[in-house]
């Protein structure tokens, strides 16, 4: 699941998903939850299954970074199910969260996708850009 795509958010809140993204989904919902940085995580349920039992296994409810953590990113998460046009419907909490409003981007990283406001996306980019080059320098030794 890689690719960078660009689709509108309607004023019911649903976004009609990109078909290549879809089909490489075996099935019908994603887990959506907030994410950082200002975007939304979506999972498969098998990945968000195993994301999950691994943030869970990390964590205690006895320790307080542990409790926000888990807050922030269990507790919001929400199944959502395609519609027979492709379309999820953004429940309106996540939605504020990410400030999404008609422009949207999916991004596809491997195990999971990100949904981004455009504006919001192209802010974080041009913020992050000099951080970036430094984060890539730091991985010269990788041989490819």
């Amino acid at each position: 699941m890689t690719g960078e795509y660009r689709n509108t958010l309607d004023e019911k809140g649903r976004i009609l998903f990109p078909a290549k993204l879809r089909t490489v989904l075996t099935e019908n919902v994603l887990m959506i939850t907030q994410g950082l940085d200002g975007c939304l995580w979506l999972y498969t349920p098998g990945e968000w299954k195993n994301f999950s039992e691994k943030l869970m296994e990390q964590t205690s409810p006895f320790n307080q970074d542990s409790r926000l953590v888990l807050r922030r990113l269990i507790a919001p998460a929400q199944e959502v199910e395609f519609d027979k046009t492709g379309r999820l419907s953004v429940p309106q909490s996540l939605r504020d969260y990410a400030g999404l409003t008609k422009d949207c981007v999916i991004m596809g990283v491997t195990k999971y996708m990100e949904l981004w406001d455009a504006e919001r996306y192209e802010s974080y980019l041009a913020e992050t850009d000099m951080r970036f080059r430094q984060a890539a320098e730091g991985l010269s030794a990788i041989r490819l």
